[in-house]
Formats: C-alpha cells, structure tokens, sequence
C-alpha cells in the first residue's frame, strides 16, 4: 500500500476518482488509472454493503487510497466500511455539532469513540503486519473521518465541527453548497458567488489543524481550490471519464475522417 493517507495529506494534495457504478469490473478499471485514491460512493452512486465489501479490494489491490462516501445518517456504515478496509470515510450533511459528535464516535475506537472491534477484512486487505494490539493503538490515527458542509446551517457550526475530537476534516459539496448559498435557485458546482465562502472554510479547516477537501467538476479549477488549501480534491466519475474519453476520440476519428 503507499504511505499513510492522512501523512500524504500534510504535504501532497491527492486527487481521487469517484465511483457510483456498483460493479467489480467497474471499479477496478477506474482503480488501474493514475488516481491517487477511488471514493465509492453510496450516497448518489450505487454502491451498497455488498459493493462496497467487494470493491474495496480492487481499489487496494491497484495501491490507491480507498475511501468510501456512506448515505446521509448511515453511521453505522461508517463503522463498517472501515473494517471492510477503507481508510477513510465521508459523511453527508453533517449540519451540526450533533452530527458530528455521532459520526466521530462510530469513527473512532474508545476512549475517542465508539467503534466496536472487527478489524479482520481491514488488516488482511491493507497489508498490516502488526498485532491486534497495534492496529487498536493506531486505528484512531490511521482513519479519516471527513464531515460534509453543504448547507448553511453547516457553515454555521463549521468552528464546532471542527472541534469535534475525531473529525478530522471537511470536505464541501459544491452543489449543494451552491443550492444553499443562491436560496435554493442555483445548481452551480463553480459559483463565483460561494468562492469566497469555499476560501473561509478551507482557512478556519487550517486553523483547526483539520484537512480541507472538496469535489471539483471542472479539472481546470483544481489549481484553485488548491492555492484556497484544498489538499483533497475529488475529480471524475465514470460518466464524465466516459464521456470526456469519448469527446477526444470521436473528435480525433472525426477529424481524420474530414482530412
């Protein structure tokens, strides 16, 4: 496996793939690109449980970064995802303290949390050559619990969010931060206007000694995001690598074609 998710973090910004087709074949044609990490996606992709079980090893199997966006509330799932091998986990809506306070604890292993032991797929799968005892001692360190802000009410409590022990960063739904940000008349992944809310969150993520990560639509933008402190950046779905891979060589085919 590369190093440490959470180390690379403090000196490299990463971009990950984002996966929403629950499919073995899928996912591990996307793990074998050049992608620093695969996020599946349970929360608009379709990804479930069992997806989720089965794809986490073609995602580590290829040397990336596993990380796994669970539904809006499934905290439970956050617990095992992680025990099926993901390194970090994004959580949706996390709108209050509350929010996170329950995420963190699913998250964590006491006396931080409350995550409950069954580390047996995560150890295998990610290569640990320690005992039981070290992978216990280092769980809490090892994992990343990632807290959406997508609203206003979110933004709001972002500082206690932030303080929340266990949550170790945030990341920005660009969408529906903008739907929140235009009062529900927008859906502007780029909006200018939210811009300089995108660089306060990043700084006060800063502040707290937190990683500040966001989902980026247009690649050229990915520069931007990351002079604001954005060190995680998620860019492609399948769709749009479809799409996008399509667009080149039909242009390409095309254009001899006319020649």
């Amino acid at each position: 496996m590369p190093s440490n998710l959470r180390d690379r973090l403090q000196t490299e910004t990463l971009i990950t793939a984002w996966s929403g087709i629950p499919d073995l074949l899928t996912v591990e044609l996307l793990a074998a690109q050049p992608y620093d990490a695969v996020t599946l996606d349970m929360q608009h992709g379709g990804h479930d449980e069992a997806s989720v079980l089965r794809s986490l090893p073609m995602v580590l199997g290829r040397n990336r970064h596993a990380l796994v966006r669970i539904p809006v509330g499934r905290f439970d799932m956050a617990s095992r995802a992680l025990d099926f091998g993901a390194e970090a986990v994004i959580a949706p809506m996390i709108n209050s303290v509350a929010d996170a306070q329950v995420f963190a604890a699913a998250m964590k292993y006491p006396p931080l949390g409350e995550r409950s032991w069954g580390a047996t797929f995560a150890m295998s799968r990610r290569g640990y050559a320690g005992d039981a005892l070290s992978w216990l001692r280092n769980g809490n360190q090892d994992t990343l619990a990632i807290a959406m802000i997508e609203t206003r009410p979110a933004l709001e409590a972002l500082d206690g969010i932030l303080a929340v022990p266990g949550i170790d960063g945030v990341l920005v739904g660009p969408s529906d931060f903008s739907i929140a940000w235009s009062n529900g008349t927008l859906v502007d992944p780029a909006l200018e206007d939210a811009m300089g809310a995108f660089v306060d969150i990043a700084a006060r993520a800063k502040a707290a000694n937190k990683l500040a990560a966001t989902y980026v639509v247009d690649p050229v933008l990915c520069g931007r995001f990351e002079s604001m402190g954005y060190s995680l950046i998620a860019c492609g779905t399948e769709h749009a690598l479809v799409r996008t891979g399509a667009k080149v060589m039909l242009d390409a085919a095309r254009a001899s074609l006319k020649a």
